[in-house]
């Protein structure tokens, strides 16, 4: 008998400006779960609506204030469902669950399926962002470029609510990641959540040959690994380098802190 699971899905939209995308998320994850796993969405408010560094600061934040609230609340895993996965490594430092991430999940599992992965974010002002994190990955010969459309995140949000504008993104998509397949990229990732299950729908989706991932199974999935490993074996995240675990009062102190001016 399958031992349930329950996943913690940390959107960085909130129900109030991405319902459609929201409703639509909630169906996608239904489908692609095992049997016995449940996923909640929880969001940000104020939500990421801004391509900005100092954004995904603010809701890194609240972001790790949310993985120890998982984890107290009993859930088994921990998803940031976000590209550029803003808090990941501070999140997986303070608990014992699993997190897993979109951006890591999907650059990890693109360079299974080629060589030369490529990136189409939604913003130029994420491009800086996206080459940290390849670094950080030890990426770099493995992502190999990175073009942007023109988007802020509360823009693509409404190509769920007019068909001609998911066309137009789909189009401003391709017209990015053919020179990326042309410079060598022989695999392709919409670079955040909200593109990529608003392709969720193309079957078989590729640019001239190249596949184009839709990340959002793939980090669900290796969740569900994740946790199905920790049962098993024991298995988790490293308590040297970058995920030491700080003492329990260094953690409640945070929690507890935020200040403003």
């Amino acid at each position: 008998m399958t031992k349930p699971m329950r996943i913690w899905y940390q959107s960085y939209v909130d129900y109030e400006h991405g319902k459609t995308y929201w409703d639509r998320l909630r169906l996608h994850l239904k489908d692609i779960v095992d049997e016995g796993t449940t996923v909640d969405i929880h969001g940000i408010t104020p939500h990421d609506n801004y391509a900005h560094a100092i954004v995904e600061f603010r809701c890194a934040r609240e972001v790790i204030c949310n993985a120890v609230r998982a984890e107290r609340e009993g859930y088994d895993a921990f998803v940031i469902g976000h590209f550029q996965d803003a808090g990941l490594y501070e999140a997986r430092s303070v608990v014992d669950i699993p997190v897993v991430a979109l951006g890591e999940a999907s650059m990890l599992y693109a360079a299974q399926l080629g060589q030369r992965t490529g990136i189409v974010t939604i913003n130029t002002r994420f491009i800086p962002w996206f080459h940290h994190q390849i670094g950080k990955y030890g990426l770099k010969e493995r992502v190999t470029g990175v073009h942007a459309m023109q988007f802020e995140p509360g823009q693509i949000l409404r190509a769920y609510e007019s068909e001609d504008l998911a066309r137009e993104v789909e189009a401003l998509f391709e017209a990015q990641a053919k020179p990326l397949v042309a410079s060598g990229c022989d695999v392709l990732i919409p670079g955040g959540g909200i593109p990529m299950l608003l392709f969720s729908a193309l079957k078989n989706h590729a640019v001239d040959g190249a596949p184009v991932i839709n990340g959002i199974p793939i980090v669900v999935k290796m969740a569900e690994m994740a946790v199905k490993l920790r049962r098993l074996t024991g298995l988790g995240a490293s308590r040297t380098s970058d995920f030491i675990k700080p003492p329990p009062e260094i953690i409640e102190e945070f929690l507890a802190n935020p200040k403003g001016l």
